[in-house]
């Protein structure tokens, strides 16, 4: 999530896990009372760094480390879900170069070395064939290629769209059931297959990417007084929907750039990318809306038009209900919007037959229930984060774990939210419901 940009911490220290350690004198949550495999955890925005010295995760690992360890020795549970954000492209300095002149694929390599005790816990998962891991795209992740993760998760189930950076995915015990990382439905977040093709042919990054390239340099800057200033941009009275939808994305830009501040001029050419089809360096006024004259047309070079492609973008990424531009450009940062696209696209959508959703993406924990467009209680879900400081919530290291209804006619689908905080689990919420 873009606003979940300032977690750049401490070095943590990677614990081993003993047999010893599995036991917890407190709350089992991966316990449902029986003998039947049939439990699914699903968990997100790991944020897995290729560097640890800058990326989100790092403190947390040990203890994601344990909690994995715990899942694969638990008899009850079914299904492991990763809900995007699981390995991180996005979290980079905007002055690095993320593939080192190399590849995706060595990239990702370098994750998996960097966070050798989680990866290795989930492909004892895979291989032991006990449990079912299955990984869905994030945004931070969008651009990573099956291939890619089926590199250093061999034999891993993918739920994927047919397009490039979307998944939402059923549970084969639950189809009323959907879980996908909430991305698709965020203006700067999801995939953009029309923008900046002139300049990198096939890219799908949105403008997200490089907001957040900037918040994590400047995390590492800490500027004492920013070496520039936002260009002033006013209004176009006369330009219409597009050009007042283009001032809006403005105004979220200077935004951005007055709360993360840089020791960098905007002409300076300090986003390195070579990822995703973009082969060259860009300065921070090429993806600033510009004007030439006060009150005149607005224009930008990044993301040219951006404003005026927003309802094919959501054609193009399977969105069921279009969601006004305006909305999306302001509301892009609120975690509340997503949870209210939870309830806009599959609840009151009467194209939908889902009654239970689970996101990640906000990185806000919590769950709510509510009714659909029939009347009928619904349950929405939203797994949290493992990134080791969370702005946006008074908590880290959620997952969310659903236990079925059996088959007597009298017992509920259960969604129970946890935490993991100092290695103890605690219990933050739960609803159920009769499918």
């Amino acid at each position: 999530m873009v606003r979940a940009l300032l977690a750049i911490l401490v070095v943590g220290v990677l614990f081993s896990c003993k047999e010893s350690d599995l036991v917890d004198t407190g709350l089992n949550p991966f316990d449902n009372g029986g003998v039947e495999r049939n439990m699914i955890v699903v968990m997100s925005d790991l944020h897995l760094g290729a560097d640890l010295s800058y990326a989100e995760c790092h403190a947390n690992l040990g203890a994601l480390e344990k909690l994995l360890k715990r899942i694969k020795v638990a008899p009850n549970v079914k299904e492991l879900v990763l809900a995007g954000d699981i390995l991180d492209e996005w979290f980079v300095p905007a002055t690095v170069d993320t593939y080192q002149g190399k590849d995706q694929a060595d990239f990702v390599q370098r994750i998996a070395i960097a966070n050798k005790g989680v990866i290795d816990a989930m492909n004892s998962m895979v291989r032991e064939g006990k449990i079912l891991v299955t990984y869905i795209p994030g945004n931070h992740d969008l651009a990573i290629t099956p291939a890619n993760v089926e590199r250093i998760f061999p034999g891993i189930n993918q739920a994927r769209d047919a397009e490039l950076g979307l998944g939402r995915y059923s549970p084969v015990a639950i189809p009323e059931m959907a879980i996908e990382h909430g991305h698709r439905y965020n203006f700067f977040c999801a995939p953009d297959p029309i923008s900046n093709q002139s300049v990198a042919p096939g890219t799908i990054m949105p403008p997200g990417y490089f907001y957040t390239r900037i918040a994590v340099l400047h995390t590492i800057q800490e500027p004492l007084l920013p070496a520039d200033t936002v260009p002033v941009v006013t209004q176009n009275s006369s330009g219409g929907e597009s050009q007042s939808s283009l001032f809006i994305y403005w105004n979220v830009w200077k935004k951005a750039l007055t709360t993360y501040t840089l020791a960098n001029k905007f002409d300076e050419k300090i986003l390195v990318t070579n990822v995703n089809g973009f082969a060259g360096n860009y300065a921070i006024k090429d993806l600033l809306p510009f004007q030439t004259t006060a009150g005149g047309v607005i224009d930008v070079t990044l993301f040219k038009g951006i404003q005026d492609t927003w309802n094919e973008r959501q054609l193009l990424n399977h969105v069921p209900v279009r969601i006004p531009l305006v909305q999306a450009i302001t509301n892009a940062g609120k975690a509340s919007e997503s949870d209210y696209q939870a309830k806009n696209q599959y609840f009151i959508n009467s194209g939908s037959d889902k009654r239970m959703v689970i996101f990640g993406h906000s990185h806000v924990p919590l769950i709510l229930a509510s009714e659909d467009f029939k009347g009928q209680k619904v349950v929405y879900a939203n797994t949290g984060t493992w990134i080791d400081d969370n702005p946006l919530a008074p908590s880290t290291m959620s997952f969310v774990v659903v236990t079925p209804q059996k088959a007597d006619g009298a017992s509920q689908t259960y969604l129970k939210l946890y935490n993991f905080e100092n290695e103890v689990v605690t219990k933050m919420a739960e609803d159920s419901l009769r499918l």
